[in-house]
């Protein structure tokens, strides 16, 4: 028989281990990763060549994230009805179409079609990725697991810039969507020989005679597990809040003390290097001491970092503090995943993870704009301040609200 037709058992007596399914599992993650490290930074630029304004070039970049938003209700009924693996495959396959969409037309209005379409792409494969391997990894494996492939995500985030740019060299803009369908191309092959995940055998142990459960629904999931919504929920919105803000803090604070590009590049590089470093290290410690061990000290750390940015004066200091926030977003890789696969019911996985994407996509798109409004009506170092108190309340909402036996739920 096919082994990829071979239904995977999370819960077989083999002893589990990372490295068996890390190709497949974690293997797609960095190659979407390289592909949209590829073509972001282009993208702007590619709008910029069709004729639109700085502000549209900028509207353009903003519509890969509302693609996302409002994708992470849909994505969970693809995975829902679907499969983790199809879902992960058409993601890519989609997110690929796009990418050529923006490649080869002459038309602003198609190419911010195709930059919506990306961030569709976004919500439908994190989604499905993170529901798969919630199932296919034993519970004491959990975070290590989620840890790892949100830090492949973020080392193919890293390589994609470089690669896109030899690629550009020799061959022009058009060649760095050329490197990221090629990435997606080979991350759909690889989705598609993903195992199929033995369902069965994690919805529980129900009695022979007991009548059926009844289906999950968007009602029920939502009144079920508000309370998680509500507190938890929230300490993930600030969290995505601080960490989507970071990645414009640090190049905005650069140009304040007027440094040029080249040192803001490097400053900004060197901080997403620690960050790519501690993600294995960080998992591995919420799996045998919980989650809190690691998501507060996150968050505390980069509020700090955040709060001491505006007293930098030079290059030297700015690299530091950029560091510090780079250790401590690095330390929190996967946490927002983990504790999402962590409250999730088996019945209902999607629904519920959908839910809590949505809630983080919030957060997220929420960060920069009060970082914007408060350097606009303020000062940029009174919203780079704000956002490090948002890290401390982060702080405090998942201190308070992640379980102490452990920081998990069994589920």
């Amino acid at each position: 028989m096919d082994p990829r037709r071979q239904p995977f058992d999370p819960l077989a007596s083999t002893p589990f281990s990372l490295r068996r399914i890390a190709v497949s599992a974690f293997g797609p993650s960095l190659l979407f990763g390289l592909g949209e490290g590829a073509i972001l930074p282009v993208i702007p630029l590619s709008a910029r060549e069709l004729g639109s304004s700085v502000p549209e070039a900028a509207f353009i970049v903003t519509l890969i994230g509302v693609g996302s938003l409002v994708s992470n209700i849909p994505a969970s009924l693809i995975t829902m009805h679907r499969g983790e693996r199809w879902a992960i495959v058409a993601a890519a396959v989609w997110c690929a179409l796009a990418m050529a969409l923006c490649a080869w037309t002459g038309h602003l209005g198609v190419f911010a079609l195709g930059a919506f379409m990306i961030g569709m792409s976004q919500a439908v494969f994190n989604l499905a990725r993170q529901s798969y391997l919630t199932e296919a990894v034993p519970v004491e494996y959990r975070a290590r697991a989620l840890s790892t492939l949100g830090g492949v995500m973020r080392i193919g985030m890293f390589m994609g810039p470089f690669v896109a740019a030899a690629a550009i060299h020799f061959h022009g803009i058009a060649a760095a969507y050329g490197v990221g369908i090629a990435a997606l191309a080979l991350a759909a092959i690889i989705a598609a020989r993903m195992p199929d995940l033995a369902v069965e055998a994690t919805i529980g142990d129900a009695a022979p005679d007991a009548p059926p459960a009844a289906a999950p629904t968007w009602r029920s999931i939502l009144g079920n597990h508000r309370h998680v919504f509500v507190t938890l929920g929230i300490g993930v919105m600030l969290v995505s809040a601080v960490r989507a803000s970071r990645q414009a803090i640090i190049p905005l604070w650069a140009d304040h003390l007027m440094l040029g590009p080249s040192v803001a590049s490097l400053i900004y590089g060197l901080a997403g290097g620690i960050d790519m470093l501690v993600f294995y290290p960080a998992g591995k410690v919420m799996d045998q001491k919980g989650r809190r061990w690691v998501a507060v000290p996150s968050m505390i750390i980069m509020g700090a970092a955040l709060l001491l940015m505006p007293l930098t004066q030079g290059a030297t200091s700015l690299m530091l503090a950029a560091g510090v926030v780079g250790f401590g977003n690095g330390i929190g890789s996967g946490m927002v995943m983990t504790l999402g696969a962590d409250h999730s019911p088996r019945a209902g996985r999607a629904h519920f993870l959908g839910v809590w994407r949505l809630m983080a996509d919030i957060g997220s798109s929420c960060g920069p704009a009060l970082l914007s409004f408060l350097a606009a009506t303020l000062s940029l170092g009174a919203g780079i301040a704000v956002t490090g108190v948002l890290a401390f309340a982060a702080a405090g909402q998942l201190a308070y609200w992640i379980p102490r036996a452990g920081g998990r739920r069994l589920s």
